[in-house]
């Protein structure tokens, strides 16, 4: 039975409803805090939090290393709002310190929607989400302010980016896992399971 054993890094944000929706994805979903626990997994979800304190906890676990390499060896991973922002190229006004693991080539404005008391939600067309449209909630979100040849816009906002892909490196600046509706993360499994090889079914 082809289940992907999927991580969820655990270091701040809203791991268990990652898990959850995860695990509703049919996946098997498991906290991942140390460079040995990254090693088991075959895909990675970022989520949410506060980027600046999940980049200094990356590298104080010592995480970051290993999970950069991961990343450009090809396995997948899916970040949620401060996730996104761990997965692009460049962030507009980084905070000192601030670090990314990259993969997007993409420009990211941390919090472009607004503070915390400005969140909402939206409906939201995801491209490769089949059936009606995505509830979006956006807390703190940034959106994308431009993409390179190699990324993929799968969905926008009022004119924004908040949905992109580049190869298996999938990112919103929404939070799916918070809505009960899990077609986002079925995407994310659904590319964690193509990614396997056959030797490791």
């Amino acid at each position: 039975m082809n289940t992907p054993v999927i991580g969820v890094l655990a270091l701040q944000g809203d791991v268990r409803e990652h898990l959850i929706a995860l695990a509703a994805a049919d996946a098997v979903a498991r906290p991942v805090r140390r460079p040995e626990e990254l090693a088991e997994v075959d895909g990675l979800v970022l989520p949410g939090g506060e980027s600046t304190t999940i980049s200094k906890l990356a590298v104080l676990f010592g995480v970051m290393e290993p999970l950069r390499a991961r990343v450009r060896a090809g396995m997948p991973v899916y970040g949620t709002c401060a996730g996104m922002i761990m997965l692009a190229d460049k962030i507009l006004d980084p905070r000192s310190g601030q670090e990314t693991i990259g993969g997007i080539d993409m420009i990211v404005r941390r919090n472009a929607f607004g503070r915390q008391n400005e969140s909402f939600e939206a409906a939201v067309d995801v491209k490769g989400v089949k059936g009606h449209p995505v509830e979006g909630v956006f807390i703190r979100a940034p959106w994308v302010e431009s993409v390179g040849a190699g990324a993929e816009v799968l969905a926008e906002h009022e004119g924004h980016i908040v949905a992109v892909r580049q190869g298996n490196v999938l990112a919103t600046s929404f939070h799916p896992e918070l809505t009960g509706d899990h077609r986002v993360h079925s995407l994310f499994v659904d590319m964690v399971r193509a990614n396997r090889t056959p030797e490791s079914l």
